[in-house]
Parts: structure tokens; sequence; C-alpha cells
């Protein structure tokens, strides 16, 4: 092998290196799959979001069907609006679905959950969720087991 074909064959394997490495980069970040732009807007309000983040994930059942894509805060109600755009094939989650905010894992990322009522009507563009739960913040729950021991001691 002559030393052009190989400096070609080590140019086309650093090449191919630095694609996997943008490849990987664009899928931890959440970025591979969010520029579809198709689907519908919903909205839900909350207490407390927690970590959540834009692009963090929208899921029913445990499979992904959206994404946030805003969050913002409601001055007149003193609570957290996150905005959800979710995918078109699914357009058939009930007027009563109910949004919580999970944790994937012990210490992992959070997401969206939607747990679809009964109602016949469904959600479309526009639509607000009415039944939210937050986050559980770890600090709360110790603080309020702590003070559950110190209440039962007196």
């Amino acid at each position: 092998m002559n030393s052009r074909t190989l400096e070609l064959v080590v140019g086309l394997f650093v090449a191919a290196g630095f694609a996997a490495l943008f490849m990987m980069a664009m899928t931890v970040s959440n970025l591979a799959s969010y520029g579809n732009g198709g689907g519908y807007e919903i909205k839900a309000q909350f207490d407390n979001i927690g970590g959540l983040k834009v692009r963090s994930p929208v899921a029913a059942s445990g499979v992904r069907i959206g994404r946030v894509t805003a969050i913002d805060y409601d001055q007149s109600r003193y609570e957290a609006l996150v905005t959800m755009l979710i995918e078109p094939q699914y357009n058939k989650f009930p007027s009563d679905t109910s949004a919580s905010i999970l944790t994937s894992g012990l210490l992992g990322e959070q997401y969206v959950g939607l747990e679809p009522g009964a109602e016949e009507d469904y959600l479309k563009s526009g639509s607000s969720i009415e039944i939210t739960q937050s986050a559980l913040v770890l600090e709360q729950i110790i603080g309020q087991f702590l003070y559950s021991k110190a209440d039962d001691k007196k």
C-alpha cells in the first residue's frame, strides 16, 4: 500500500469517527427527533416542575409521544406553564387526560407522563390539561419525614 492510499484510508476513518460522534451527541441531547414540526400543541400547569427541561420527552404508557417545547411562569396563577408538542399520530387522547411529571429511574431525567381519561371528546391543538401532578422533590419528602418523626417523639 503506498502512502497516498494509506492517507486516504486514515482520512476516511477519521471522518467516519467524527460522523459517529456527531450522531451520538445528537442522540444524547435529544435533538435528533426534534425538528419534524408536525403534531398538535397542548398545555398543562404545574405547582412544581422539578428538573423538567425543554425537549424533555412526553410519554404515555412508557411510549414517547412528544416533547416539551416551552416552559413559562404564569404570574396570575403562580404556576409553571408547560407547553408540549404531541406527534400527529397520537391524536386520540380524551379531554380529561391527566399529566404528571415523572422521573425515569432513581437519578434519571424527568419527563411528562400522560394518563388517558374516559371522556369522548379529544384533546386538540391549544387544549389545556386540567388534572396535573407536580414533580416530587426529594428535599421536601425528606423534610416531611423528619418532621413526622419529630412529632412522633413528642
